[in-house]
């Protein structure tokens, strides 16, 4: 039997909305829950998956030439079972829609060819879909529940050792191969809690899922987290999280508040660093928006910090409510710094500089020889693209 190719779309409007996270990534690799967006629709959807993106992205993410029969979904669409299966029933020519959580119409899925083009299929469920950059935190707890109930399904974990402390249902707790969990307290009485394989959570931490930990991450010692967390692959975390979403080897190491935030990919935030995700007069949070080149209404009363990739903060530094860093940015000094900083550049309160591209790859480099990971030729092209992309939203 021929396997299914599935393409992944990037609607523009959208990938320009979930700046600056999809600067380096299609939003298929944005993670919601325990898995991505495109490790779902894999989950529950096997096939042959490509993207489908925009033109800077291509050499990383290549694009292939689209054939009949191939499935083509639209990647702001953060699946579900069923609405997985309604998708693999596709013909040829034959099209699904859907109404978003929000009450928009959304095409979910198109089949490439066949003479079925004006059949179009209506899924009679809402469905969820990452459109801005706060759907990710929003979304997390309720995907953490789903990725969980389909992951775990018919498995059998890790046995909890006997030092820990369980609140809630033990079903809810799925430890994988080669995690350590020892002296800590896991209240699963409001959601699961999650354990990648050769993860390490220190004593004395408390979590209270949902939460989900990626493999090889590390919860330092005393660490609190609370719903809604996801530690994505080599993340290594301390202090307290609230409704936190890193998408991989990023780290928050110490002491410090972050909540109702969005961290990229190989970033660091010092010891000390803390994010307002609330402002001092309960008014509505406004949150930077590139393609307006303004700060927009979100209808929230928590937002944090969104980050881009390869932004550092050095220690004790202090975000405002809703702050948004772009991608290479380097943020050191005392004060609150603005509440949106452009890709590559450096400073702090006083104001920003460019970050000469030759610096960036030198710091990115280093810290990627941390995790054994290289910055390729394919990387270094990419973020010579971006920092030109980059220049249309300063």
């Amino acid at each position: 039997m021929t396997t299914r190719r599935i393409i992944l779309r990037d609607i523009p409007e959208t990938h320009i909305n979930l700046l600056p996270l999809t600067y380096t990534r299609p939003v298929a690799d944005l993670l919601v829950g325990i898995n991505t967006i495109r490790q779902k629709w894999e989950m529950y959807l096997p096939g042959e998956y490509h993207y489908l993106t925009e033109e800077y992205l291509r050499e990383k993410f290549p694009v292939p030439e689209i054939m009949a029969g191939d499935i083509i979904v639209t990647s702001s669409v953060v699946p579900e079972e069923q609405l997985a299966k309604a998708v693999g029933e596709l013909q040829p020519g034959e099209t699904l829609t859907a109404t978003t959580s929000r009450g928009n119409e959304v095409t979910v899925a198109v089949c490439a060819g066949g003479s079925n083009s004006e059949v179009v299929r209506k899924y009679d469920s809402k469905v969820d879909t990452v459109e801005f950059l706060y759907d990710i935190f929003q979304l997390n707890g309720r995907k953490i529940e789903d990725d969980f109930e389909f992951l775990t399904r018919g498995r059998e974990g890790q046995a909890i050792p006997r030092s820990n402390t369980v609140i809630g249902d033990p079903e809810l707790v799925y430890i994988e191969s080669g995690a350590i969990v020892e002296g800590v307290v896991l209240n699963v009485s409001h959601g699961p809690i999650y354990v990648g394989r050769d993860v390490e959570i220190m004593e004395g931490s408390c979590l209270r899922g949902p939460i989900a930990l990626g493999e090889h991450s590390t919860v330092n010692m005393g660490s609190k987290i609370y719903p809604g967390t996801t530690l994505g692959p080599w993340c290594k975390v301390g202090g307290e999280l609230n409704n936190v979403v890193m998408l991989g080897y990023s780290n928050k190491a110490h002491d410090g508040f972050l909540g109702n935030a969005v961290i990229g990919e190989w970033c660091n935030l010092g010891a000390g660093c803390v994010a307002s995700n609330l402002k001092n007069d309960y008014t509505e949070i406004k949150l930077w928006n590139y393609p307006r080149h303004r700060f927009l209404k979100t209808g929230l009363q928590f937002c944090g910090l969104i980050m881009g990739d390869h932004s550092k903060a050095g220690i004790n530094t202090m975000f405002n409510t809703a702050t948004v860093v772009g991608v290479g940015v380097n943020i050191h000094g005392s004060g609150f710094p603005r509440n949106f900083i452009a890709s590559f550049s450096e400073g702090g309160a006083q104001g920003f500089t460019d970050l000469p591209m030759e610096k960036f790859l030198d710091i990115a480099s280093r810290m990627m020889a941390r995790r054994h990971r290289a910055l390729t030729d394919v990387d270094v092209r990419l973020f010579e693209a971006i920092r030109q992309q980059a220049e249309n939203y300063k």
